[in-house]
């Protein structure tokens, strides 16, 4: 990479890191792409060079931040933690997720864009399923998860949270003690109701 595209690469994360964090406040279709600029410290013509337009912009920026979670998910299954501190991470970077990005507008993102909706289904099939299977592989092998449930019995009690995990943070957000609610919620993903089975 030369000093023009290093220069390029760095502008444009800095417009997607501005766009990411406006998106935090501000609803996608109130977004204009002179606020945009204005809040990056560059011009419009600049926004529009590089991505043509707004809905081109968020769309480049979400699946950035995708990517982004996915590679860190990577590195840290990398390092061979137990079967609770995925667990544990995993519910800490969902947190950390709709902190940056509200369950209001990760839905609007993707509804209102069937492009995206099926970007994010492609991803989550191709990259973070393998991953799953990866971990409930090793958690079955190092004997953290029971011989009687199958990979395909935990992937499907994981698409439930999955699908719930936003209404699940919103809910935390309402006790009075957030972070020991999803401690609950973390012993209940990995001992269940009743602990661990007495044999």
């Amino acid at each position: 990479m030369n000093g023009f595209e290093k220069r390029a690469a760095l502008i444009k994360d800095k417009i997607m890191k501005t766009t990411l964090d406006m998106l935090g406040t501000w609803e996608p279709k109130k977004m204009r792409i002179a606020d945009i600029a204005k809040a990056a410290g560059v011009s419009q013509v600049t926004i529009y060079n590089y991505f043509g337009s707004k809905e081109a912009l968020l769309q480049e920026t979400f699946k950035d931040f995708i990517q982004r979670s996915i590679r860190e998910y990577e590195d840290f299954i990398t390092g061979k933690p137990s079967l609770k501190q995925i667990i544990e991470y995993t519910f800490v970077k969902e947190k950390e997720a709709y902190a940056v990005l509200p369950v209001g507008i990760v839905k609007e993102l993707m509804i209102d864009n069937p492009e995206m909706f099926s970007y994010v289904e492609t991803e989550y099939q191709n990259q973070v399923i393998p991953l799953i299977v990866k971990m409930v592989e090793d958690g079955k092998a190092s004997g953290e998860i029971s011989g009687k449930v199958s990979v395909s019995a935990v992937l499907f009690f994981l698409q439930i949270y999955l699908r719930s995990a936003g209404e699940m943070l919103e809910t935390a957000r309402k006790q009075e003690d957030m972070d020991a609610f999803l401690e609950e919620v973390v012993h209940l993903f990995y001992y269940g109701i009743c602990g661990v089975e007495q044999t």
